[in-house]
């Protein structure tokens, strides 16, 4: 897959394009993504993707923007898996805000990526003050010899799948709601990191996980499985909150204790799974608590597994 950071002066050959922010990338997206490389192969087109870095509502009202589902690297790689052949990735700045919707579409689309088909969903907005929508889009691709068409959106009993969705079942500890809008497991990617070493002092040694995320989209203690360290994903248990018993820092961290597991695996880079919530957060009074209540999550995470 190419990945392009910005718009080319000039795409090297006409392509069939799809447009969005695509956090999450679930169902919905995915339908996008398969009626997209649909018609590339039809006309014998690239399937590319235009997306933006940050999420719009991320510049223009950073205080109010939804927490992310997917870092970046984590979109790109599920492009890839759904056969996305050139990515697009627009810096969003006032610069790019600014640009008119018809500018958007004669100069940008038609001209520079030579857009020959294009898909976008049927609520999409671009240009300056949002003024694009798709019935712009059509008259506009009607005089430049652009295919315009609109995805409608999909349904999972009823329940519009969105990725404020997603968020909303991840917030509330329904990871099979979730699961069931995204098609696979919500998942964290990242680095393992060297971490304080508390784990391995209290008998339960756990990897630290790298977070993109500075705002998580679920928190609290899960069963999980670990992809990346084996020719299978590996069980276990993970953390995901500030640790309020053992810091007052505030920084979300992700550890994960792997079960029956004693590598080293610093700098390997790891998918955690989010499988089932087994409880909220909690500060307790004091290492020892802590400690057996710990004991407790890996032995409940365990029996899930066998439940499983």
């Amino acid at each position: 897959m190419l990945i392009f950071r910005g718009i080319p002066s000039l795409a090297e050959t006409p392509i069939a394009l799809t447009i969005g922010n695509f956090d999450g990338v679930h169902l919905g997206h995915q339908a996008m993504l398969q009626r997209m490389e649909a018609a590339a192969n039809k006309r014998s087109l690239p399937a590319c993707v235009m997306t933006f870095e940050p999420h719009p509502r991320e510049f223009f009202t950073p205080d109010q923007a939804p927490t992310r589902l997917t870092s970046l690297r984590e979109k790109l790689e599920l492009f890839a898996a759904y056969g996305v052949e050139q990515v697009y990735i627009c810096r969003f700045n006032r610069q790019f805000a600014n640009i008119a919707a018809d500018d958007f579409a004669a100069d940008i689309l038609q001209r520079k990526l030579q857009t020959k088909w294009l898909l976008i969903g049927d609520d999409f907005r671009f240009g300056a003050k949002r003024a694009g929508d798709f019935n712009l889009l059509n008259e506009a691709g009607a005089k430049l010899g652009v295919e315009v068409e609109a995805m409608h959106s999909v349904t999972l009993d009823d329940l519009r799948v969105s990725s404020t969705a997603v968020r909303q079942a991840l917030a509330g500890g329904d990871l099979s709601l979730a699961s069931r809008l995204l098609g696979r497991p919500y998942s964290i990617s990242g680095r393992v990191e060297h971490g304080e070493s508390l784990g391995h002092k209290i008998g339960f040694p756990t990897a630290n996980i790298q977070l993109k995320h500075n705002r998580p989209p679920l928190w609290g203690i899960f069963a999980v499985e670990v992809a990346g360290l084996d020719d299978h994903p590996l069980q276990g248990a993970a953390s995901l909150g500030v640790r309020p018993t053992v810091t007052s820092n505030g920084l979300p961290t992700l550890e994960v204790h792997l079960f029956n597991f004693d590598r080293q695996i610093y700098n390997r880079h790891v998918r955690v799974d989010f499988l089932h919530k087994l409880r909220d957060e909690m500060k307790f009074p004091n290492l020892e608590t802590l400690t057996a209540q710990i004991a407790a999550d890996v032995k409940n995470a365990k029996q899930f597994f066998i439940n499983r």
